[in-house]
């Protein structure tokens, strides 16, 4: 795998110095159409759902040059939605992430792999519960073009990942309830002003 450093180096040295290397373009993410889907099962006898919304990040995409994009997230812990509020508190208490009302969960891309023409792997660190680990999102890019009712620039983006909770210090009712976790995220980000 190339670094994006190595990657833009290489790219500068075969140019003709009369070229000029397109910079990656600043989108900022679009929170009302943004959302994480996480699930796990619970006990053997079902799947159980809940979602992030409402966080915001900016994205700096390189549509020449993908490997030389970047993504920046931050998600606010206590947007999660479980669908039932005895189970968001606990996810919330000390027994999970003993989240704050200012408690974030973010990713910061470190290396992008381009594997096919609108796909790739984002590698990054993820932030969770006050613990660092790399993950690595399966990302396709949906659609790059203007918006059709805003009248600009527009990114989609769907990525896959699994985690596993432990990692990040929350193991309770392992292994009866999974330590893998399921994340599903789809989101939309618009040309930065």
């Amino acid at each position: 795998m190339k670094t994006i450093a190595s990657t833009a180096l290489a790219a500068a040295l075969v140019l003709p110095a009369t070229t000029a290397l397109a910079a990656p373009v600043a989108y900022t993410l679009d929170s009302s159409h943004s959302q994480v889907i996480f699930d796990y099962e619970h006990l053997g006898f079902s799947t159980t759902y809940g979602l992030f919304s409402g966080f915001e990040g900016d994205i700096m995409f390189d549509a020449e040059e993908p490997a030389n994009s970047s993504v920046d997230v931050s998600i606010p812990t206590r947007s999660m939605l479980t669908g039932w509020e005895a189970r968001f508190e606990h996810f919330m208490s000390d027994d999970f992430f003993g989240a704050d009302e200012d408690d974030m969960v973010t990713f910061t891309s470190t290396e992008i792999n381009v594997t096919g023409e609108n796909t790739a792997e984002i590698t990054g660190e993820l932030t969770m519960n006050d613990i660092t680990q790399v993950v690595t999102l399966d990302t396709t890019l949906n659609q790059a073009g203007e918006h059709p009712m805003e009248g600009k620039p527009w990114l989609g983006f769907d990525a896959t990942t699994t985690v596993l909770r432990s990692d990040f210090g929350m193991d309770m009712f392992t292994p009866f309830v999974s330590d893998e976790v399921n994340v599903v995220i789809s989101l939309e980000a618009m040309q930065a002003e």
